[in-house]
């Protein structure tokens, strides 16, 4: 037997909202942290280290106070499967372009709602015309593959990051769902900071910032960590995993207008023309 996805009230709904507009607009700006890291020198499993670990103790202190051995271990475990995502993100980047790489990670609300169907959970028609129009629109603002991206390695894990960053939502829905969401950062930070530190010493070593390098470490622990990921759990107790990534798919779109506010990058017709899909697709997934 298939059930249906839970009602949210209203205001559950606006909150959601607030909450997933803070997140996929506060999760734009990685990008543009991530060229300066990179342009201070820094490389990336550094600025993933300390990135994850500033935040880790900045929160850990305040967070931890009251949690149970068993909600820190579904803490860690969900994030042990956000690094893997990331893990196979930055992994697919080396081998296919990087339009085709976001490509697939954002496909993560098409593996929402398919992982959710195989859970006996069936997905509306509204929720389906969402993810078409997302899907769509991403094409179009992020790029589809070029003729040179038929790396199988590449292509394989890029959809693998889409499928584990689905599996993550889903399992911050299920498992975190009654615990803090700072806690639940401070919790997963930690996990990611362990986690690309030893990828860093098992490689060419864990390189520490210094000087001006310290800026896009604090740019990143800041904006896209502290502020994105406690909005991101907001909007999945609210919403549930579906409704919040489909509009994490906006994310992309606020990029392209980032980079044309602050990089004076071009914005392309066809980049504003997904976007206008893209905003279709996020109030479409909002009707009941």
């Amino acid at each position: 037997m298939t059930v249906t996805a839970p009602a949210v009230s209203a205001p559950d709904r606006r909150a959601g909202l607030i909450w997933a507009l803070v997140a996929a607009l506060a999760f734009s700006t990685l990008g543009i942290w991530g060229k300066l890291a990179t342009a201070s020198g820094l490389s990336s499993f550094a600025a993933l280290t300390f990135r994850f670990g500033l935040v880790a103790l900045m929160l850990l202190p305040f967070t931890s106070r009251g949690l149970s051995w068993a909600a820190r271990g579904r803490m860690l475990g969900v994030g042990v499967v956000y690094a893997l995502a990331t893990t196979c993100f930055f992994g697919a980047l080396d081998r296919v372009s990087a339009g085709t790489t976001g490509l697939l990670l954002y496909l993560a609300p098409a593996f929402v709602v398919l992982f959710g169907w195989l859970l006996g959970r069936t997905p509306g028609r509204h929720q389906l015309g969402a993810v078409a129009l997302a899907a769509a629109g991403l094409g179009l603002v992020v790029g589809l593959p070029a003729p040179t991206d038929r790396d199988p390695l590449g292509l394989l894990l890029g959809a693998g990051a889409g499928a584990l960053y689905a599996a993550y939502l889903m399992a911050s829905e299920r498992w975190l769902a009654d615990t803090p969401a700072l806690g639940n950062t401070a919790h997963v930070a930690l996990c990611a900071a362990l986690y690309f530190g030893a990828l860093a010493v098992l490689g060419e070593g864990l390189q520490v910032p210094t000087g001006a390098q310290w800026l896009p470490v604090l740019g990143l622990a800041l904006i896209p960590t502290l502020i994105a990921v406690p909005a991101l759990y907001g909007a999945v107790r609210h919403l549930g995993a579906a409704q919040a990534s489909l509009l994490g798919t906006l994310e992309p779109l606020f990029t392209v207008a980032l980079a044309f506010l602050v990089l004076h990058e071009p914005l392309r017709p066809a980049a504003l023309l997904g976007g206008a899909l893209i905003l279709g697709g996020a109030a479409l997934s909002q009707r009941r």
